[in-house]
């Protein structure tokens, strides 16, 4: 298994932003092509370069495979079953993770919450209480494929074979991961999208 996370220090500069578009799945693409509001394009670009050179790193492929969704939305590589991954981005960070056994993933900024909102999380007294639950309850969903909005209605119940731990982030965020059969996972793999990281993106991408 492999766990990625990356915090964005800087807006995407016209190269890098290039260079992500051009990585993106087209499965992805036109629906991130509806998404008008710029800066809230960075993270899923960031996120699926991530998972371009861990599966480079991991399988030794050129380009991410095509990506199908299941019925509630859980994204998939109909070529490779065997080949599990998720994908979550908040804003300024991202995390992916990769594994052979189904996986969920979900990355929050602590940030703050309504009255309203805050109720339909259990034991939420203060904001990193309600993205603690959060966190923990979408990571469970999106592992279980029973789409995000199911936990809205209740505490989602992990089957005995899968498991949910919480990892360690950047300051100010929280993140976990659910896995089936899967022992505690190492912390993640952690990147600052620096300057010199520019140029390792606009260099990758031209491998395809």
């Amino acid at each position: 298994m492999q766990i990625w996370m990356a915090e964005l220090d800087r807006p995407l500069e016209k190269l890098e932003y290039a260079a992500l578009l051009h990585n993106l799945p087209s499965a992805r693409r036109e629906r991130f092509l509806r998404t008008r509001d710029s800066a809230r394009q960075q993270e899923p670009l960031c996120a699926y370069w991530l998972l371009k050179i861990m599966l480079r790193q991991e399988y030794g492929f050129e380009k991410i495979p095509e990506i199908a969704f299941g019925a509630a939305g859980k994204p998939f590589f109909p070529e490779y079953p065997q080949i599990y991954f998720n994908i979550s981005h908040t804003k300024g960070a991202v995390m992916v993770a990769i594994a052979d056994v189904p996986v969920g993933v979900d990355l929050e900024m602590i940030r703050p919450v309504n009255a309203r909102m805050m109720e339909r999380m259990p034991h939420s007294g203060t904001p990193e209480d309600f993205f603690r639950c959060w966190v923990r309850q979408e990571a469970c969903a999106k592992c279980s494929g029973v789409g995000i909005a199911e936990f809205l209605h209740g505490e989602i119940e992990l089957p005995a074979q899968r498991q949910y731990f919480e990892l360690d982030a950047f300051p100010g965020y929280l993140a976990g991961i659910a896995v089936e059969r899967g022992e505690r996972p190492e912390n993640a793999c952690r990147l600052i999208w620096s300057r010199d990281l520019a140029h390792e993106v606009t260099d990758f991408s031209g491998k395809d």
